[in-house]
């Protein structure tokens, strides 16, 4: 029951403007992973200053407008230092427009959530985890996608 509250609190933010950003801990990542739902997490790690990370970030506002009568829910989660959240990452997320769910990964050490992502994750960005316990999706990338390659991991589920 705590993870599912936690859950639903985290996705209440969607309604939040840009300006706000939910912080999370590594924990975060393994109640995603282990919610017992139909859903389908995209989880991005993403950073300002990783020029890759940011090319790639229309691919995931566009999958989840394609996909908003499905169970797939995007969420972009930034690196990037604590002390640039107010200053770059806030004005970042405003600037672009990004709709889907943004936090920041508050721990100063990646050790703390980086095998909780995926265990080969070598801790580089950008990197993507397509996940759904309930429908046995699980595809990690450590690159820069593609549409076709984000579109295509998350359909494995669907």
């Amino acid at each position: 029951m705590k993870q599912i509250f936690a859950i639903l609190l985290l996705f209440a933010n969607f309604g939040l403007s840009a300006q706000e950003l939910p912080f999370i801990k590594a924990g975060q990542i393994s109640l995603w992973k282990n919610a017992d739902t139909d859903t389908i997490y995209v989880l991005n790690f993403w950073a300002t200053w990783c020029a890759p990370c940011v090319e790639e970030l229309p691919i995931f506002e566009k999958l989840s407008k394609e996909y908003a009568d499905k169970k797939v829910k995007v969420i972009l989660v930034s690196t990037d230092f604590k002390k640039l959240v107010e200053s770059k990452v806030k004005p970042f997320i405003k600037e672009r427009g990004l709709e889907n769910l943004a936090v920041f990964m508050d721990e100063s050490n990646p050790n703390k959530y980086i095998d909780s992502v995926d265990t080969s994750w070598s801790g580089a960005l950008p990197a993507t985890l397509v996940w759904s316990k309930r429908k046995g999706v699980s595809q990690f990338f450590e690159k820069k996608l593609t549409y076709e390659e984000l579109e295509a991991a998350v359909k494995t589920g669907l």
